[in-house]
């Protein structure tokens, strides 16, 4: 079975590791990733941690999770504020050279959700959907085992999609964007909002509350699962994957809204529509293993 090298670059963390093509991780090194010293001490910790992968020659190609949109066509960051000097710098190009394997480059969901279409939830499905719901909102379209990145490098992505125009804006997002009022940080917000800044830390605060009976976090969650409910009627009525796979930290508190969400996606598309699969993501390590599954998405 072929082997890849997967690489989760963030601004302090690297790992990089060697993964079969069903997914299974055979080795893993890891480092400080200097993202802030710029591009020249990031690239050569990168191939001093490749070269100390065993057989790092024999691997068909390695793929590369950044945070941040990419253009995968010229394989270069779009933004890069967690790693200084990265933007449109040709981190693939120079990889290629410097270790002499196929280099690709995605943003970090975007691979995670590679991942879980390849060899997780979704894997044998045509078109599958992942959606991150953590601290914000992600998302990721794999069509046949190819993730669809677009020309720019925003294709998939959710948070900025408009859920309710008539809302305020925050964080330079849309009015009303999915992020602002459905992720774990929209809901933290607006608990802080109605219950004080003391009483709620994180969104498990708020579910907290509405698990013990109190009707106002009730009311936020229930509007959340509204929210969450029109943006995946919005992505399927342009997509019809055969499956939503969803991930993300908002997932620990599932029972309190994921079915009632589901219920509410079916009455917002068409009755032919209403059969589409949600599952929660499996994979325990979706974003290494989603950057090692760029080349064989690539066709090698």
């Amino acid at each position: 079975m072929k082997t890849y090298i997967g690489i989760d670059l963030g601004g302090t963390n690297v790992r990089v590791c060697k993964i079969m093509a069903n997914g299974n991780i055979l080795q893993e090194v890891k480092s400080l990733s200097y993202g802030m010293e710029g591009p020249e001490v990031v690239i050569e910790n990168l191939v001093k941690l490749i070269k100390s992968i065993d057989a790092y020659q024999e691997c068909s190609g390695i793929g590369i999770g950044v945070p941040g949109p990419v253009d995968t066509v010229n394989k270069v960051m779009k933004i890069s504020s967690n790693l200084k000097g990265f933007t449109d710098y040709p981190i693939a190009k120079v990889l290629e050279e410097k270790v002499g394997l196929p280099v690709f480059v995605d943003n970090d969901a975007n691979v995670a959700g590679l991942a879980e279409a390849l060899v997780g939830a979704g894997k044998g499905l045509g078109i599958v959907y992942y959606v991150t719901i953590s601290t914000g909102i992600g998302g990721a379209l794999i069509v046949n085992g190819k993730l669809i990145s677009g020309k720019s490098g925003y294709a998939g992505e959710t948070g900025n999609m408009i859920v309710d125009p008539y809302r305020k804006p925050f964080n330079n997002l849309n009015p009303g964007a999915s992020e602002s009022e459905a992720s774990g940080r929209a809901l933290t917000r607006k608990g802080k909002e109605l219950f004080g800044e003391d009483a709620i830390q994180n969104a498990g605060d708020v579910f907290a509350l509405a698990a013990s009976g109190n009707s106002d976090a009730q009311k936020l969650i229930d509007q959340m699962t509204t929210d969450l409910a029109i943006l995946f009627s919005h992505v399927a009525h342009i997509v019809d994957p055969h499956m939503f796979v969803i991930g993300g930290g908002v997932l620990k508190s599932k029972a309190q809204w994921f079915d009632t969400m589901i219920e509410k996606f079916k009455t917002f598309v068409h009755p032919g529509m209403r059969d589409v699969k949600f599952e929660v993501a499996k994979l325990e390590e979706p974003g290494i293993v989603g950057a090692a599954m760029l080349p064989v998405s690539n066709g090698l």
